[in-house]
């Protein structure tokens, strides 16, 4: 490994963070990290670069996604490891969206029971229907015309609950 004046080559960082050489590349790319040349032109990495990756794999394996970390690493220091305030400044601003989360999840946990198997017989009273997936009300209304649930001629219109209406087209289609 060489001096700690010269960096960590891109393998040495490699190994340290446990991420490959393209991984690494990659994230370059994304002007996630910006590791300094030496003057051969090779890459070499330094102890800040180590704890943006750390960040960005916790953070990554935490359902973030890519642009949302490299909108927090914008805001680090380049060319030093972050210190307590600026961990701490990072963590206030997930800390919100995490709770969010927990709240989401929480709430599917609590409504998932009931729809193991439902059918979604009762779009009234779905709590984790999508009100803006057209295509789901016409596979919803395309069944619901095909098992003989919904009965119509050409032109008919219904009403699917929340997810709006729909209209009986030629051939028993569905037409939004």
């Amino acid at each position: 490994m060489p001096p700690s004046s010269q960096g960590l080559a891109i393998g040495d960082l490699a190994a340290r963070t446990g991420l490959s050489v393209a991984a690494i590349r990659h994230y370059e790319t994304l002007g996630l990290i910006a590791p300094l040349r030496n003057s051969g032109g090779h890459r070499r990495y330094g102890r800040a670069d180590i704890r943006r990756l750390s960040f960005l794999m916790i953070a990554q394996s935490l359902g973030f996604p890519l642009a949302r970390i490299g909108a927090v690493l914008a805001d680090l220091p380049q060319r030093r490891a972050p210190n307590r305030a600026d961990w701490a400044r990072i963590a206030a601003g997930f800390a919100d969206d995490i709770n969010t989360r927990i709240a989401q999840l929480s709430r599917l946990r609590d409504t998932l029971d009931g729809c193991i198997g439902c059918g979604c017989l009762s779009l009234d009273t779905c709590a984790l229907w999508n009100p803006a997936d057209l295509g789901y009300l016409a596979a919803w209304a395309g069944k619901a015309l095909v098992d003989g649930d919904i009965t119509g001629a050409e032109g008919d219109t219904f009403e699917a609950g929340k997810l709006g209406e729909f209209t009986v087209g030629p051939d028993a289609t569905v037409l939004l």
